[in-house]
């Protein structure tokens, strides 16, 4: 009998049969446009290559069209009228259920942003966490804005004067260039927290943070095409949504400062609200200037009426 202990040769056993085990083929993920709550191809069938900070390859993304911008579009005018129309409490839920789900995957968002933009992990895990909680932030906000910003107006006259705000419509956003992740979520959830809809150009350099955001929207009970999300060439796509006669309103925060005086220029032939791109600090505390800057206000007027012969008014 042999003097060897059993549990050794066990484990010798076991590396032989890994070592005689076929090497296993890592799956590579195919990542695809986000639109109208379904994962197309672009029209085109372009793709770019995506790199990480110092040049290594990740993944190749789609090279989304004119076709492609003007679809989404379609598909964010479609699903306005029922966003806009349920009732913010219940957009505040759904925006709640995008963070649970961010927060479920919070690793693999960690990874993504660490090689999107050169980050230490533990820089990147801040980046996360500060982005989750951006979504839990708005998702408070979406039934108290109303109560901010509208109210009863005083007026001489036997009148009742009341403002409410009211969502723009189809907002197309430039997310952020350098904040592939964080800057992203502030620039877009205060958008659809408002009822409004959103085309979103995600980070050209590093759009794959944002095309994972897509498949947590799509598990999120975020209706599709509240967010559509477009990837590849920023001027290329931006300059057909720009001038896109369906499109009510365009956040220039990922362009620069070439690029945003002609989308700016473009967005003035239908009156599109623009917010032009300014310095900001993404883990600062947002405060409502982007909740208020896709709202119209609306005035209604009502006669008071009488009461009685004396005529006090009610």
């Amino acid at each position: 009998m042999s003097d060897k202990p059993k549990n050794t040769e066990n484990t010798e056993k076991a590396k032989q049969a890994e070592q005689a085990a076929p090497r296993r083929l890592s799956v590579f993920k195919t990542y695809k446009l986000y639109v109208g709550g379904k994962f197309p191809r672009s029209e085109s069938g372009r793709v770019y290559e995506v790199t990480d900070s110092k040049g290594t390859w990740l993944a190749n993304a789609p090279r989304a069209s004119r076709k492609d911008a003007r679809d989404a579009v379609v598909a964010a005018r479609k699903a306005f009228g029922g966003w806009s129309g349920a009732t913010a409490y219940n957009r505040g839920q759904v925006l709640y259920r995008v963070a649970e789900m961010l927060e479920g995957r919070r690793d693999q968002f960690v990874r993504e942003v660490a090689e999107a933009e050169g980050l230490s992990k533990s820089r990147a895990a801040a980046q996360v966490d500060a982005a989750i909680d951006r979504w839990v932030w708005y998702a408070g906000w979406t039934d108290k804005i109303a109560q901010v910003v509208g109210g009863g107006n005083p007026v001489a006259g036997p009148f009742f004067n009341l403002s409410s705000p009211e969502p723009t419509g189809v907002v197309t956003v430039l997310a952020p260039q350098e904040s592939s992740f964080l800057g992203l979520v502030s620039v877009l959830a205060p958008v659809i927290a408002t009822g409004n809809t959103a085309v979103v150009i995600a980070s050209e350099r590093s759009p794959l943070p944002a095309l994972s955001l897509g498949e947590v929207l799509a598990t999120s009970d975020v209706p599709g095409g509240v967010v559509n999300i477009l990837t590849g060439g920023t001027a290329e796509i931006a300059a057909p949504l720009a001038a896109h006669q369906d499109v009510n309103a365009i956040d220039l925060a990922g362009a620069d400062e070439a690029l945003a005086k002609e989308l700016e220029i473009a967005a003035a032939d239908n009156l599109k609200r623009v917010v032009r791109p300014q310095p900001v600090d993404y883990f600062a505390t947002p405060g409502t200037d982007r909740l208020t800057a896709f709202l119209e206000t609306k005035t209604v007027w009502h006669p008071t009426g009488a009461l009685g012969a004396s005529g006090s008014s009610y």
